[in-house]
């Protein structure tokens, strides 16, 4: 079985930032989404992985090279323009050929057992197999119409009237049918060629669509809210451990993870939280909540619940809550206090 990934997409809701950078590689507890995606496929078992990439395909190329540093055969397909999730399928058809494949969307954070959805595929291969997840608005989501046994009846995209509050996840599972459905598709009342539309013709000719609901943490990060909300579950999951240099004058609260190369010095450390390598901390307070990118300098600063992407520097200013900066570029999350967390 191989994997598809798309990483095409242009982020506009996370701009300032992803106007020279890609969605898909700001980072969620010091790692790029990008990463934490392909961590989850070698993880099923897979090694040859298809990227479809878009106009920043060139930085999310240097940053993964051909794959190997994760034991994973890298491939690179260039979409010029996007136009849906069916349409990077259609790209990538030389590279899937026959074969079975799973379609993992790059910008979602999946934690969970994944391993398992897919050596079940592989056991049935069925036409497709959708994972899907409980949500409290499905009218923003592909959702699935699910019958006795876990049969697909239906799935629609983004409807007024969501026949269920089972979102569909963006990892899906494939045989060589799908290819036939996604040339069969016409672009949908928003100009794109859905996936939903071509799993549809699927069930409309017969073949067989299942489900399953998926029981750990998905999310999709296309905004400030939904990255940082990723970012506290996945500092929550940290194994912590100061490697780096904190000296005496500082304090160590809760789970903090400092790498080795970083510096902390007369500062107030808060975790759970991420200092990562060659990031200088001085008279400051961090966290909770908050990754320290490489390389970062804060001097004389608050950060709490925010993602400082690397080389960023802060210095004396307001406090930094609920945002992704780059020092020069930010954006914010709106004020929500009940999603924030208390330290542990």
């Amino acid at each position: 079985m191989r994997a598809l990934v798309l990483a095409g997409g242009s982020g506009s809701r996370l701009h300032p930032l992803t106007s020279s950078m890609p969605k898909q590689l700001i980072p969620v507890a010091n790692e790029p989404v990008l990463l934490h995606c392909l961590r989850n496929i070698r993880a099923m078992g897979i090694r040859e992985v298809g990227i479809v990439d878009g106009r920043h395909g060139d930085q999310i190329r240097a940053a993964l090279g051909d794959g190997s540093a994760w034991d994973l055969d890298l491939t690179y397909i260039r979409q010029h323009t996007p136009a849906g999730l069916a349409d990077g399928v259609r790209l990538a058809a030389g590279f899937l050929g026959d074969e079975d494949f799973v379609l993992y969307l790059g910008d979602n954070v999946v934690v969970g057992d994944l391993a398992g959805a897919a050596d079940e595929f592989r056991s049935s291969r069925v036409a497709a197999k959708l994972l899907l997840a409980k949500v409290a608005d499905p009218s923003r989501y592909g959702v699935a119409d699910v019958g006795p046994g876990g049969a697909v009846r239906a799935v629609v995209e983004k409807s007024p009237t969501p026949p269920s509050d089972l979102a569909i996840m963006g990892v899906y599972f494939f045989t060589r049918e799908i290819h036939a459905a996604v040339h069969r598709i016409g672009p949908s009342p928003r100009g794109e060629f859905e996936i939903t539309d071509a799993i549809q013709h699927l069930i409309d000719t017969g073949a067989a669509v299942t489900a399953q609901t998926f029981t750990g943490l998905w999310k999709d990060t296309g905004t400030v809210e939904d990255m940082l909300d990723c970012n506290r579950t996945l500092l929550d999951l940290l194994r912590p451990g100061v490697a780096g240099a904190v000296d005496a004058a500082s304090a160590v609260h809760g789970d903090v993870t400092v790498e080795r190369g970083a510096r902390v010095s007369r500062s107030v450390l808060r975790g759970p939280l991420v200092v990562a390598a060659g990031a200088v901390v001085e008279d400051s307070e961090i966290g909770p909540y908050a990754a320290i990118g490489p390389d970062c300098e804060v001097r004389e600063a608050v950060v709490r619940d925010s993602i400082l992407l690397a080389g960023a520097v802060v210095r004396g200013r307001p406090p930094v809550t609920g945002q992704i900066t780059d020092g020069r570029l930010r954006v914010t999350a709106p004020a929500n206090p009940s999603a924030r967390r208390s330290p542990a």
